[in-house]
C-alpha cells in the first residue's frame, strides 16, 4: 500500500475525524441560538439589549481566539502528527462544553459566573481553531488521489450538518420547555449534547491511524522544526492562495447563507419564520451541492470548477439580492436557495484545493495561517459591512457588491496562480 493510495476504513478514517467538524459548527451555532437565554442568566440587566450585546461580546472574544489556536495546532500538527492533534483538539473541546453546561449562573455566584463563561469560551475558541484545518489535512492525506476532492468535502459537509443539528436541538429545547424550565436547567442540555459529541469524537479519533504522508516524513527524517516559519518563507504563494480562497469562501458563506435571514427580516421586511425556513432549506441543499461539486473537481479538475463557480459568484449576487429585495415569500425561498448553489460548490472545491497547495512538511501550518487569518478578517466583518453598504448607498442590493468585488479579485488569483492539483501526488518538497 503506497502513501498516496491508502485503503480507507470508512468508520474510522472518515467518520472519526469528521465528527469534530460537526461539533465545531454545532457549538458556533447553538451559542448564538441560545444567546437570549444566556444573556438573562449570565448578564442580567434592566436593558435586555445590553445583556445580549455582552453575550455576543463573549462570542466575539472566543472567535478571536481561533486564529491563535489554529497557529498552535498547526505547529503541533506538523511536528507531532495529524492523529495526535485531532485527539488533543477533541479533548480540549469536550472539557469547556461540559463545564459550560455545569456553570452556576449569575443568580448563584454573581459576577464570577460571566467571568467563568468568558474563560471557557476562550478555551473553546482556541481548541476549535485548528479543528477544520486538522480534519481537512487528515482527509486529504489519507484519500486516494482520484477521490481526494469527494473525501475532503466531508469537512465542509459535516460543518453544515453541525449547523443544522444546532438548529434542531435549539428549536426542540426552546419549543418543548417553558421559560422557567429553560432558565432553570433546559439551557444546559444543548451543551451537554455537545460534550457527548466531543467525547465520541475523542474515542473515535483514538482509533485512527497516522496519515501515510506524515509517516513518510517521520521515516525520512524530514519533519519540520519550524513549520510556520517554513510555510511563510518557502510556501508564501500557497499561503496567499489559501488566504484568497478562504476570504471568498467566508464572504460567500456569511453573506449568502448566514446573513440572508437577517437581511430578509431586518432590511427587506420578510417575516421571521419564512426567512428561517428558507435558510434551513438552503443549508440542507448546500450539503448535496458540496458533494456534487467535489466529485466534479475529481473528474474534470479543480481549476475548471473553481473558475466556473467563482465567476458565478461574481455574476449572480446582484440579481439575487434584487430578487430578495422584492420582499415576497416566494422571492425569499428562490433567492436563498439559488444563493446556496455556487456558495456550496465553491466551499467544497476550495476545501481540497487549499491543502493541496502545500508540501506535507508544513501543510497544516501553512493552511492554518492562510485560512484562519482570512476567516477572522472577512468572515466576521462580512455581515457588518453588508449592512453598512445598505445604509451608505440606500440600495437594498448593496451587500452584493462586497461579494462581487471579492469574487473578481479571487478569480484573478485562480487564473494566475492556482495550478491544477486533481489526481496528482501531494507535494513533498524538500525543506532545504
Amino acid at each position: 500500500m503506497s502513501a498516496e493510495q491508502p485503503r480507507l476504513r470508512i468508520g474510522r478514517d472518515l467518520v472519526g475525524p469528521s465528527v469534530g467538524t460537526i461539533l465545531e459548527w454545532y457549538d458556533f451555532s447553538v451559542y448564538i441560538y441560545l444567546a437570549p437565554v444566556i444573556a438573562r442568566l449570565f448578564f442580567p440587566s434592566d436593558d435586555p439589549i445590553a445583556s445580549l450585546l455582552a453575550t455576543l461580546g463573549v462570542f466575539a472574544v472566543s472567535y478571536f481566539a481561533r486564529p491563535v489556536g489554529a497557529i498552535a495546532f498547526g505547529h503541533f500538527g506538523d511536528r507531532l502528527g495529524r492523529r495526535a492533534t485531532l485527539i488533543i483538539s477533541a479533548a480540549m473541546m469536550a472539557v469547556p462544553l461540559v463545564l459550560i453546561g455545569l456553570l452556576p449562573t449569575h443568580a448563584e455566584i454573581g459576577a464570577a459566573a460571566p467571568i467563568l463563561l468568558v474563560i471557557l469560551r476562550i478555551v473553546m475558541g482556541f481548541s476549535v481553531g485548528g479543528e477544520y484545518t486538522a480534519v481537512l489535512v487528515y482527509l486529504v492525506e489519507i484519500a486516494p488521489r482520484e477521490r481526494r476532492g469527494l473525501i475532503a468535502s466531508l469537512a465542509p459537509i459535516t460543518a453544515g450538518i453541525g449547523a443544522l443539528l444546532a438548529i434542531g436541538v435549539a428549536a426542540l429545547t426552546v419549543g418543548l420547555l417553558s421559560n422557567d424550565q429553560l432558565d432553570s436547567w433546559g439551557w444546559r442540555v444543548p451543551f451537554f449534547i455537545g460534550g457527548a459529541i466531543a467525547i465520541y469524537a475523542l474515542v473515535a479519533r483514538s482509533r485512527i491511524h497516522e496519515t501515510p504522508a506524515f509517516q513518510h516524513l517521520q521515516k525520512t527524517g524530514r519533519v519540520a522544526a519550524h513549520p510556520s516559519k517554513d510555510a511563510l518563507s518557502k510556501a508564501r504563494p500557497a499561503v496567499w492562495i489559501a488566504f484568497a480562497l478562504s476570504a471568498l469562501g467566508s464572504v460567500a458563506y456569511f453573506l449568502g447563507i448566514t446573513y440572508v435571514p437577517t437581511y430578509l427580516t431586518s432590511i427587506v421586511g420578510v417575516a421571521h419564520d419564512p426567512a428561517l425556513v428558507a435558510a434551513t432549506i438552503a443549508s440542507t441543499v448546500i450539503l448535496f451541492v458540496m458533494a456534487l461539486a467535489a466529485w466534479a473537481s475529481d473528474v474534470t479538475g479543480r481549476r475548471p470548477v473553481l473558475i466556473g463557480v467563482t465567476a458565478s459568484l461574481a455574476l449572480v449576487p446582484i440579481p439575487l439580492f434584487l430578487l430578495l429585495a422584492e420582499g415576497t415569500v416566494a422571492a425569499a425561498y428562490i433567492g436563498t436557495i439559488a444563493f446556496a448553489l455556487p456558495v456550496g460548490a465553491f466551499q467544497a472545491v476550495a476545501a481540497v484545493t487549499i491543502p493541496e497547495q502545500f508540501p506535507t512538511a508544513y501543510r497544516f501550518s501553512g493552511m492554518a495561517i492562510g485560512y484562519n487569518v482570512a476567516v477572522a478578517l472577512f468572515g466576521g466583518l462580512a455581515p457588518f459591512l453588508g449592512t453598512v453598504l445598505v445604509q451608505w448607498t440606500g440600495e437594498d442590493a448593496a451587500p452584493a457588491l462586497l461579494l462581487v468585488v471579492t469574487a473578481v479579485v479571487v478569480l484573478g488569483v485562480i487564473l494566475l496562480a492556482v495550478a491544477e492539483t486533481a489526481r496528482r501526488p501531494l507535494r513533498e518538497a524538500p525543506l532545504g
